[in-house]
């Protein structure tokens, strides 16, 4: 049997406190909600052809699948505060990057403290563990998955402020 390693994520304060808020309506009012449209769709009759009752199961799927995820993350997160403005990269930091010639920005840390407007990568990732700890102006480089080493020059690490 294999055991399923838990990576821990760092989270802002007030990602954590949104994410929980986000996961205690899902899984009270929210999945009320499902179940009571399940039954009205069930109360009508043939469940084979009710789009109404098919619809409302898979609503339901993908309900329980975010609950699992958040509590998951939740459960894991070290919550921290924004790292302080010194350069040196680490979770909850904006990196601007030059890979392959050209300029990248992205931050490390988890996409559920980003806006959607950054690329996120985590810090377990291999561009994200070959750059934490390091500071602009240092070369680092990791291993992509065909194999390659990538190089990647860090040219600028700022906290991260949504």
């Amino acid at each position: 049997m294999s055991e399923t390693v838990v990576k821990a994520s760092y989270l802002t304060q007030e990602a954590y406190d949104r994410l929980k808020s986000e996961l205690e309506e899902l899984s009270g009012p929210g999945r009320a909600d499902i179940v009571a449209k399940i039954e009205a769709a069930r109360e009508e009759g043939d469940l084979k052809e009710n789009g109404g009752y098919h619809a409302a199961r898979e609503e339901q799927g993908k309900n329980e699948a975010r609950i699992r995820q958040l509590t998951q993350l939740l459960e894991n997160a070290i919550i921290g505060e924004t790292p302080p403005d010194d350069g040196i990269v680490e979770p909850g930091m904006v990196v601007t990057a030059e890979i392959f010639g050209d300029e990248e920005t992205f931050l490390l840390g988890s996409r559920e403290i980003a806006d959607g407007t950054l690329q996120v990568y985590s810090e377990q990732s291999p561009i994200g563990s070959a750059v934490n700890g390091h500071k602009a102006g240092d070369t680092v480089s990791y291993e992509a998955p065909n194999g390659k080493q990538i190089e990647v020059k860090i040219l600028d690490a700022k906290p991260y402020s949504g």
